[in-house]
């Protein structure tokens, strides 16, 4: 499965209303649980948390991508979220994230999150790229980025 094909309209919220990293989580995993990809929201927000415990999953540079993998995601799944204002997500730099990429995957997925993990990764390395998440407000403009 291509990384691109992991997002959906469905699935991206260009305007996040979370303040912390733990509403963030929740509205991010909301998402998903709304569109019926996965079945249990504390499930999955355990298997994220218990990844953020190893080291943050905010990157720096305004990025985030937490990851979780557990029996209550239904499939490979990214969503995608962007806070103007950025939130306070303990990120390596000490800076707040502003874009957010929830990548959740069922427990028996090899590593189909690690390739989406770098995939995103290396994509977001370029400023411009990062620049041009932070100013989308709609899903045809985000996805291009990723084609």
């Amino acid at each position: 499965m291509a990384t691109k094909d992991m997002f959906s309209k469905n699935r991206a919220e260009f305007n996040l209303k979370a303040k912390t990293k733990d509403e963030v989580l929740d509205e991010l995993i909301d998402i998903l649980y709304k569109d019926g990809k996965v079945k249990n929201k504390e499930e999955l927000k355990k298997a994220v948390l218990k990844r953020e415990e190893e080291f943050s999953t905010g990157i720096g540079m305004g990025i985030a991508i937490p990851h979780g993998k557990c029996s209550a995601v239904t499939e490979p799944t990214i969503t995608f979220g962007l806070s103007k204002e950025g939130i306070d997500y303990k990120s390596m730099d000490d800076k707040p994230a502003n874009l957010f990429f929830l990548i959740a995957v069922p427990e028996e997925s090899s590593d189909i999150h690690l390739k989406a993990l770098s995939e995103i990764s290396r994509k977001l390395m370029h400023a411009d790229v990062r620049e041009k998440l932070y100013n989308a407000d709609n899903f045809e403009d985000f996805i291009k980025i990723f084609e």
